[in-house]
């Protein structure tokens, strides 16, 4: 089987997380410069098999696009042309920067570390990847 490999699509970082081959456990990769993610995926895809691209969908409260969809829908264009042997699914996405700061202050991190917002947007990938792996 090949990996599932998630987004968290923002405007200056980008969370990546990953499944193992067998597509069970989600786990964080990395948080890259935005302005550099088609070549860190062009990258990664070169070395690993990835069979399919979350990305997370930004909705308010009663469903309907967050204002930051704008900034998302050019990069899933490109996204689709770079890789169009690869199908991209959306997954909601809300909450999960709060999940992810719980989840940091879970785990016993110190204030300074739970600062560090590149951690918060790989958790937050994670977060998106695993309600997809338990929705599935």
């Amino acid at each position: 089987m090949a990996r599932i490999l998630a987004i968290d699509f923002g405007m200056k970082r980008t969370g990546i997380a990953v499944t193992d081959e067998l597509q069970i456990i989600a786990s964080g990769l990395t948080t890259v410069y935005t302005k550099e993610l088609i070549p860190f995926l062009k990258d990664y895809t070169s070395k690993e098999k990835v069979e399919l691209f979350l990305v997370g969908e930004p909705k308010q409260m009663d469903n309907t696009a967050s204002e930051s969809e704008i900034l998302i829908k050019p990069f899933l264009i490109k996204l689709s042309e770079q890789f169009s042997n690869i199908p991209i699914i959306r997954v909601d996405e809300r909450f999960t920067s709060k999940m992810a700061f719980q989840t940091m202050i879970d785990s016993g991190l110190k204030k300074q570390q739970r600062q560090n917002k590149a951690l918060i947007d790989e958790i937050s990938a994670t977060l998106i990847l695993q309600s997809y792996l338990y929705s599935k």
